[in-house]
């Protein structure tokens, strides 16, 4: 089972509000993975699934950073970037490539990307090559509260103490990380697939069952004589929300 890892410090934009990240890639599956990922770290996320789109986002949302897809449906990613640039030429940008694509790497570098990660890709490496192109632009470490709350739930990422009511609760390593996941997006369903993907780093398929186990041990001790938090979104996935 995957340790809890280590807690790493948030970034801010400077005046301490949320960093903002695009997503760009046609897949809309890899666009939402990537997506759950990133706002797992406490940033804000829009995706986009064409070229033209994800001009249009940057235009509207000035993101601190862009994930774009080397290959999409209307504009390659080369053009996405330079209509980018026009607007905001020093935004860092993570381009996705095919794993043989040596070409695309270089071009993509050549023509103004700060970094790339191959298909397939972890969840993981996207987030520490964002870490380090956003940190390089001005993004803070956040010097916030390392407490989650959600209802009367309440999880201390640094100490690790549970409690809800007031009452602690034990949780082994795998239970707090899965209970984090879910306290991190609040009334979001999140798949099986994706809780997958983020608390255990598995590969999706035959392990799903996995995934209903611990659920049912949080079940036990989170909500065990209380109004239920965690919901079961038939053919969905689970979702935490606050008791009524």
């Amino acid at each position: 089972m995957a340790a809890a890892p280590d807690v790493v410090p948030r970034l801010t934009r400077p005046d301490g509000s949320p960093v903002r990240v695009l997503v760009v890639d046609d897949e809309v599956n890899i666009a939402e993975l990537i997506s759950m990922a990133l706002r797992y770290e406490g940033w804000q996320v829009e995706t986009a699934h064409t070229g033209t789109r994800a001009v249009a986002a940057a235009r509207a949302t000035e993101p601190d950073a862009v994930v774009l897809d080397m290959m999409l449906p209307d504009l390659d990613g080369l053009e996405v970037l330079r209509r980018m640039r026009g607007t905001h030429p020093d935004v860092p940008v993570l381009f996705l490539t095919a794993r043989d694509a040596v070409e695309d790497r270089i071009a993509g570098l050549t023509a103004g990307g700060d970094d790339y990660v191959t298909k397939p890709f972890s969840l993981e490496e996207v987030v520490a090559r964002l870490r380090a192109l956003m940190r390089r632009s001005g993004a803070q470490q956040a010097a916030t509260s390392s407490v989650l709350a959600v209802g009367d739930l309440t999880l201390d990422e640094d100490s690790h103490e549970v409690r809800r009511a007031g009452a602690e609760i034990t949780l082994t390593a795998t239970e707090f990380e899965l209970l984090r996941f879910l306290m991190r997006n609040p009334r979001r369903v999140l798949s099986k697939a994706q809780i997958l993907d983020r608390v255990w780093n598995y590969d999706f398929g035959g392990q799903a069952n996995v995934v209903e186990l611990y659920i049912s041990y949080l079940r036990k001790k989170v909500d065990a004589g209380r109004d239920p938090m965690i919901h079961t979104m038939r053919g969905a996935g689970y979702v935490l929300k606050p008791a009524p």
